[in-house]
């Protein structure tokens, strides 16, 4: 995905010689020039040091008294957004902070004036609506605004089944309080049951990242707010690789220039009509909002599957599991293992997460046939896991956990035969919801003291960052597209 860039340049390199030309004066190599006026007698030099000394000291003494009476300026994660969070009592105490009230008709009602708001929508696959949900609480952080979380819509279950609250899926109480400012779920601020149709103007990022779709990004989570938008299409300079038609990233600061006037004012651009009232609205001040922020990094594309991403390191690791899942997916882990409620703790356990349903368009004829990762190489990585967190932990790791959308019977037999363990989903809808199966998976994968996933899988790539940041763990992905894809032993370096 990432490629080795390169660069020339058409100066030649300059030699030693020249270096030394610069430094010393031609004289030391032999020319009658006169030396430069610093290279005297060791007297001179003498005096010489002593002034570059008393310079010196002097530079720093006044670099000291200029620092001391500089405030130092804070940090965009040390919002100042008003009034301060502080840990929640209840959920009613937290609301009344940052909300009039109870959840209205429509949301403008329930907007406090003094505070500011940002929001955004979403409608891709599960992980890539994290992410992107990711992204705009870090965006919010940036802007020093209060966001306010859409539900999850399915995309991956049919499109008719029912949302799933966000608040249902993260802890946000925790996460609010680790990132210092309020989370807001829509559902707070908007009765979910209200048929009052709401205006609002927003950003269009999605036209000016890419040429193909001469539209806002649409989402079906738009309608289930009853939100009628006026877009104003954002300036392409927001692109973080401009007029590179085969990338779709915006820079998270070029996006929160836009909410502050003074860019604002100079990026306005006439609006499209709403949909539904045909209104033309510039972009909301009061609730900030952009139609999709799944493509947003700080300086490279796909930046949130390294780990010097800042939306990973400032958000998303903070985005914890709620309780509930927790409880529940512990007790699936419990179950495959073969543990009653008097067996003491969950043993420590390596996950894997085998992607193929949706990847097998990427395959020619048969994807188990020299495409998908094999077992033995998934294998493999499994033991080098095991091997790392016996050298960098002490863990002897015992149990293996395989999740996978697989529906091949012959290859979930073959998982079996490594004495890897199989969760048991049989009655998971019919308990839990069909949102569950997923969940509970997720939830499993991230809490590995190990993990093993697929590449080019998102699922993966959040799993993996899970890992290493809640449980210092080891990790690894299998490759996969060729019968030799896996062969190496080390995940390719990132390279710029």
């Amino acid at each position: 995905m990432n490629t080795r860039r390169s660069s020339s340049s058409g100066s030649r390199s300059a030699s030693p010689d020249s270096y030394r030309d610069f430094l010393l004066g031609e004289q030391e190599r032999g020319s009658t020039h006169a030396r430069p006026y610093w290279y005297g007698s060791p007297k001179s030099k003498k005096r010489r040091y002593l002034y570059i000394a008393g310079g010196v000291v002097v530079l720093v003494v006044l670099s000291l008294l200029i620092l001391q009476s500089w405030a130092p300026l804070p940090l965009p994660f040390s919002t100042s957004i008003a009034p301060t969070v502080t840990t929640p009592k209840d959920q009613s105490t937290r609301l009344e902070s940052y909300v009039n009230g109870p959840p209205t008709t429509k949301f403008r009602d329930n907007l406090k004036p003094e505070l500011k708001y940002i929001t955004s929508w979403l409608d891709a696959g599960w992980t890539n609506d994290v992410i992107t949900y990711m992204n705009l609480l870090y965006l919010a952080t940036v802007t020093e605004r209060i966001p306010v979380i859409g539900m999850f819509i399915p995309s991956h279950i049919g499109f008719e089944v029912e949302s799933i609250d966000f608040g249902k899926v993260f802890d946000v109480p925790r996460l609010s309080k680790a990132l210092n400012i309020p989370v807001l779920e829509w559902h707070e601020v908007k009765d979910r049951n209200s048929t009052e149709t709401d205006e609002l103007g927003c950003w269009n990022v999605w036209e000016a990242v890419q040429d193909r779709e001469h539209k806002p990004r649409p989402s079906r989570l738009v309608d289930r707010l009853k939100l009628d938008i006026s877009y104003t299409k954002a300036p392409t300079w927001v692109k973080i690789l401009p007029n590179y038609e085969h990338d779709l990233h915006s820079s998270f600061f070029s996006l929160a220039s836009l909410g502050f006037p003074e860019v604002r004012a100079e990026s306005l651009v006439p609006p499209l009509e709403s949909p539904i009232n045909h209104a033309r609205l510039p972009p909301d001040e009061h609730m900030l909002c952009y139609d999709y922020l799944y493509y947003t990094c700080s300086s490279h594309p796909f930046e949130f599957e390294y780990d010097f991403s800042p939306a990973w390191r400032f958000v998303g690791q903070h985005m914890r599991w709620a309780p509930e899942l927790e409880k529940l997916a512990d007790q699936y882990v419990r179950k495959a293992i073969g543990l009653s409620e008097s067996d003491g703790p969950t043993p420590a356990y390596i996950a894997i997460h085998a992607r193929h349903s949706d990847f097998k368009v990427w395959c020619e004829g048969d994807p188990f046939d020299g495409c998908f990762g094999t077992i033995p190489a998934i294998s493999r990585r499994v033991e080098e896991v095991r091997q790392e967190l016996r050298e960098k932990k002490g863990l002897e790791i015992q149990h293996v956990i395989m999740t996978s959308d697989e529906r091949n019977s012959t290859w979930w037999d073959q998982v079996r035969e490594q004495g890897w363990l199989v969760l048991d989903h049989s009655h998971t809808v019919e308990d839990h919801g069909i949102w569950y199966p997923l969940l509970i998976d997720a939830t499993i994968q991230s809490n590995g003291e190990g993990f093993i996933g697929t590449d080019h899988s998102t699922v993966s790539v959040v799993a993996r960052r899970r890992v290493q940041s809640w449980r210092n763990g080891a990790t690894r992905t299998v490759k996969w597209g060729n019968a030799h894809a896996d062969d190496h032993r080390r995940r390719r370096e990132f390279f710029i």
